[in-house]
């Protein structure tokens, strides 16, 4: 049996990658969903596809894009803190790109938020719209990693989560459960996904970040962060946290939140 190779972009700008037809949704197991088709126009290629949405708002079957872990993620939560969620979501793309460019450089920044608009925005783009988004920002942090164009990326997103509504309790409890979920994927038979290391990292970063701007008090849920030492997952698997030990802080920081 082949080793499992896990997805690398690192070194490859969002740009370049969207042109090949390359940026991958993270489907259920890791697997390339119908948004990530090769380009048309490429030998036996079709024309890209978003990931399908639900129907119905923002329930159950629209879970987040096709990110593993988080339709399950989002069914947890109140219909009324779904949106905030959603909001929350995209912005721990971002905030992992920001994590990961002292080390990596913008392209690999660039790359994790064209990530996040590929598997979280482009599949409701028009929720996010509808909060007054402003994607040309993002899209700009997409193309350049720029310390500044993630920054006004971060703002967007901040404005877009006040008007949102929803418990904030909620919503850190729906990015925690994200979070666990796709750090599930990260070791594969002792080969370490660094794409899905990086996601799931984005994902806990929201939930602090979350946490912090309701004034929640949450040790908890900064003992789950630091389950992510670097922004940068180990090259041998043994070294990463056991996903157990991720999922027993989570429902710590569950119960802290609900005390």
């Amino acid at each position: 049996m082949p080793a499992y190779r896990p997805k690398l972009w690192t070194g490859l700008s969002a740009a370049v990658l969207i042109a090949a037809g390359g940026l991958a949704a993270c489907g259920d197991g890791g697997q390339e969903t119908a948004a990530t088709q090769p380009a048309a126009g490429a030998e036996g290629a079709t024309a890209p596809t978003a990931a399908p949405v639900g129907e119905g708002g923002e329930g159950g079957a629209e879970g987040g894009g096709g990110e593993a872990g988080a339709q399950g993620a989002y069914a947890a939560v109140p219909d009324a803190s779904r949106l905030a969620l959603r909001v929350a979501h995209l912005k721990g793309f971002v905030l992992a790109g920001q994590a990961a460019a002292p080390a990596e450089g913008p392209e690999a920044a660039a790359a994790l938020v064209g990530q996040g608009l590929v598997e979280v925005f482009d599949p409701a783009a028009d929720r996010y719209r509808e909060l007054g988004v402003d994607e040309a920002a993002l899209r700009r942090a997409a193309q350049t990693g720029a310390p500044a164009d993630l920054k006004a990326a971060l703002a967007t997103l901040d404005a877009a989560a006040a008007k949102a509504g929803g418990d904030p309790r909620e919503v850190v409890k729906g990015m925690t459960g994200i979070a666990t979920g796709l750090y599930a994927e990260v070791n594969r038979d002792g080969a370490v996904d660094t794409v899905e290391y990086q996601h799931s990292m984005g994902a806990a970063l929201a939930a602090q970040s979350v946490a912090r701007n309701a004034g929640l008090n949450a040790p908890e849920l900064d003992a789950f962060v630091k389950l992510w030492p670097t922004p940068q997952a180990p090259e041998d698997a043994a070294a990463l946290k056991p996903a157990s030990q991720v999922l027993a802080q989570a429902s710590r920081v569950e119960l802290a939140l609900t005390r």
